[in-house]
């Protein structure tokens, strides 16, 4: 089987658990209406069902190659991208004034997640077109922003981030490229970058690079840091493109998985550059749009858990192994007690994480007018970052488990989720980053986001509690519990934080977990399928939260305890 776009779990989470109808209200979108934005959702989930995942395993199968200095790209990249462009999605989130649609993160998140799902490799390329052209609006000269926005809108150019050099890693403020002034204004840009996504194709006529470098009298570390355009190609006094630059594709990547993508390793040589903001203020450009793309790579990693979820239950319940425990003649393998604990344990983390990412979304969105719920959106982006990523890879695993030995076998289809879904938990700072951020930036406020949510978990719970009365306690003690958590760990020196972080994050995307699990059990009046999965999910995932927290307050003495030495042995 191939994915299909999960369109109508998309409604249901925005109608009945993250509150959507608030952003359609709040007047930031006048002319969007609810019809209208399930009808994209719908435009979308025909795209990528029909035209973007039949691609997905060519694209592993033949990956980009680069020849003679250009890169090739895996078949029919080029026409599904067409497609993509002329739809508009590529400017899904870019202003009306420049051309895009206007659409609300949220709605936006909802169409990348489906995009991801159908074929990774090739919604890499738009997405990182959009985290572009959300730096430019934001940052960019009126010339540059009226230059570079709309070809890349319409998908006759594309973009690309150029952060990350040998030897420096999540360490940016260690990088070595330079910058240095020309007397007509514009930079030289010289040096290597590694892991660029995208970084070259064949079907646009121009790759726009967003290059960070250091000027002359830049500082040391991040704050000497600026951002340069450094396009493939020099734009031409029309719009058009001139002379090449000096800049070139040294190599690609040989990766686990997403080979369809292809991955650069980047060389300037003097290449003409354009400043993006002020000289030094690189960094403050690159966080502009490090919301978006932390969230974007997080639905990155719902897509998967979809798609291996599908997949797993479509070969579950054709592969018959065995009678049926349960009296089912003929059923396949998903009548086997642990079998059908594996699909459900995938369906219900990747519902968890998906309402997580839209959770996220629709507080942003609502950010742009309420300090409030700006706050919770800041607060949630690393959980929808690390927790949905963890989820893609963990869920893609399991995937390959319920195969069985077919798993392992390439040509089920399985193994490449596995493969693909591994990335993204590295992508945008690693996730170990994402949680020292959760304890860290994000608990500046003394907890107030964190205490403010849990407020609304123990509220709407309480109100369940008539409906659904042991569901409803459950999900009220394990905030309540968090709530606590919360406190020691905000108690805790910070490097004794950093030690716990990873399992409190995981304690905290727990217990939203069961919060919206029991909100698409009460939009069922609590009996139906959701309520079903929400009750498994109550019963037996939940309750790992307490585990997580008695990790998170342990502090660093007993890891640090543990010498090098130690572990040689």
């Amino acid at each position: 089987m191939t994915y299909r776009a999960p369109v109508s779990d998309f409604q249901f989470i925005f109608q009945h658990v993250v509150g959507f109808d608030a952003v359609l209200e709040s007047g930031t979108f006048p002319d969007l209406d609810a019809e209208t934005a399930y009808a994209i959702l719908e435009e979308a989930g025909k795209l990528t069902t029909d035209a973007i995942a039949p691609l997905d395993r060519g694209g592993d199968l033949n990956p980009a190659v680069l020849k003679d200095g250009v890169v090739v790209t895996s078949p029919g990249f080029a026409q599904a991208m067409e497609q993509v462009a002329e739809g508009g999605w590529i400017g899904m989130l870019a202003s009306e004034e420049n051309g895009g649609m206007g659409l609300p993160l949220s709605v936006a998140t909802a169409v990348n997640e489906m995009m991801s799902g159908a074929c990774l490799s090739l919604s890499l390329q738009p997405l990182m077109t959009q985290g572009q052209i959300e730096a430019l609006e934001h940052h960019a000269s009126d010339e540059m922003k009226a230059l570079y926005i709309p070809k890349l809108i319409s998908g006759e150019w594309c973009g690309t981030m150029n952060l990350t050099e040998s030897g420096a890693g999540s360490d940016v403020g260690a990088l070595r490229t330079k910058a240095e002034r020309n007397e007509d204004g514009t930079y030289a840009i010289t040096g290597q970058k590694i892991f660029i996504t995208w970084g070259d194709n064949d079907f646009c006529e121009n790759v726009c690079h967003l290059v960070l470098a250091r000027l002359p009298d830049g500082v040391p570390g991040t704050k000497g840091i600026s951002l340069f355009m450094v396009p493939k190609f020099l734009p031409t006094a029309d719009g058009g493109v001139g002379d090449a630059n000096a800049l070139k594709v040294v190599s690609l990547e040989h990766k686990l998985g997403i080979h369809g993508s292809p991955t650069c390793v980047m060389d300037y040589d003097g290449a003409t550059g354009w400043l993006v903001g002020e000289e030094h203020q690189g960094m403050k450009c690159m966080f502009t749009m490090m919301n978006n793309a932390r969230l974007g790579v997080g639905v990155q990693g719902v897509g998967i858990a979809e798609a291996a979820t599908q997949k797993a239950l479509a070969y579950a319940e054709d592969r018959v192994q065995g009678r049926s425990p349960i009296g089912r003649e003929g059923a396949g393998i998903i009548d086997h007690a642990d079998v059908r604990r594996m699909v459900a344990t995938m369906k219900a983390d990747t519902f968890v994480a998906r309402s997580i990412a839209l959770a996220c979304g629709v507080a942003l969105d609502l950010g742009r007018s309420n300090p409030d719920q700006l706050a919770r959106g800041n607060f949630l982006i690393p959980v929808a970052k690390a927790f949905s990523t963890d989820i893609g890879h963990e869920v893609a695993q399991t995937g390959v488990q319920v195969h069985g030995g077919m798993g392992y076998i390439e040509e089920t289809g399985a193994a490449q989720y596995a493969r693909d879904a591994r990335i993204t938990s590295i992508y945008e700072g690693t996730n170990g980053i994402q949680a020292m951020d959760f304890v860290g930036r994000k608990l500046m406020d003394d907890g107030d986001a964190a205490f403010a949510l849990l407020d609304e978990i123990e509220s709407f719970a309480e109100q369940a509690r008539a409906t659904l009365p042991n569901r409803a306690k459950a999900v009220w003690s394990a905030a309540e519990t968090l709530r606590e958590g919360v406190e020691a760990m905000i108690a805790l020196p910070m490097n004794d934080r950093f030690a716990g972080a990873v399992p409190y994050l995981r304690a905290f995307a727990r217990v939203l977990g069961g919060y919206y699990h029991l909100k698409a059990a009460m939009a069922e009046g609590g009996d139906g399928p959701r309520s079903r999965l929400a009750a498994f999910y109550i019963n037996r995932m939940l309750p790992e939260y307490a585990a997580l927290l008695t990790q998170a307050r342990l502090g660093a003495a007993d890891i640090y305890a543990i010498s090098p030495e130690d572990l040689a042995f």
